[in-house]
């Protein structure tokens, strides 16, 4: 007899209970739902989200802890860092690889985010700042997260478009991290830095979308991807009315 039914029959019949540990077999009624109430898994990812930007200033810093980069090795490690460090960036790279997966050439058109990247840090580093790129890169956020929110598949000359134009900017802004060191750095630095940057971006981008295939997202419409295109959208809305607040508020008060 099932356990539930012989609690019933004893309950019925007046006999007292001892304390029961129901490891396995539970009454189907003390069974907490499958499926969470409607909304509430879009509210956590947009709650991870939020901390993450409210981290995002304690972790933006020098991967190296503020040492400067002297060796290949130093520049390797900044780069990897960078990207994981810079909330920005590393959300960028994820909702581009969910959106590059779906595409008819999933490892060629993050290799074209990869290659403008790198030309756009090499641009800072010769002395060549792309104008407005920290509103670019908010700007990219909102646009990669709309285009995987709307569950369209981008055709490949579209998806190394928009990932090239966007990886320029996000380029500048590693290149600035080099730039700006007192000294300069030597040419090992750099390219221990651009080695560093390339492989940990084009992981992060082909992981994104082999983790969402494995959730079960099989083409763009998936709900998985859209959620994730969601909270990438809504994270580039936070840093946009960052940016604005500031001339809103002058407005206002002035």
């Amino acid at each position: 007899m099932h356990r539930g039914d012989r609690l019933g029959q004893q309950q019925r019949t007046g006999c007292s209970v001892g304390v029961l540990h129901w490891p396995e077999g539970r009454a189907s009624h003390e069974i907490p739902p499958l499926v969470d109430p409607k909304g509430t898994k879009m509210k956590k990812l947009l709650t991870i989200a939020g901390l993450s930007l409210a981290a995002s200033p304690a972790l933006a810093h020098h991967p190296l802890g503020g040492l400067p980069m002297e060796t290949f090795t130093h520049g390797l490690l900044s780069g990897v860092g960078h990207p994981v460090l810079g909330f920005d960036h590393l959300f960028f790279v994820a909702a581009m690889g969910i959106a590059a997966t779906f595409t008819a050439n999933r490892l060629l058109t993050p290799a074209a985010y990869i290659g403008a990247m790198l030309a756009g840090c090499g641009l800072m580093y010769a002395g060549i700042a792309l104008p407005l790129a920290e509103t670019v890169i908010v700007l990219s956020l909102l646009v990669i997260g709309g285009i995987v929110l709307s569950g369209k598949t981008l055709s490949t000359t579209n998806a190394l478009l928009v990932f090239a134009t966007f990886g320029l900017f996000h380029g500048s802004a590693f290149g600035g991290s080099i730039a700006g060191q007192e000294g300069g750095v030597g040419g090992a630095v750099l390219v221990g830095y651009l080695i560093g940057l390339g492989a940990i971006q084009y992981l992060i981008a082909i992981g994104a979308g082999w983790a969402t295939r494995k959730l079960g997202a099989v083409d763009a419409s998936a709900m998985t991807a859209r959620l994730g295109g969601a909270m990438v959208a809504g994270v580039g809305l936070f840093l946009a009315l960052e940016i604005i607040e500031g001339p809103i508020v002058s407005a206002i008060t002035g």
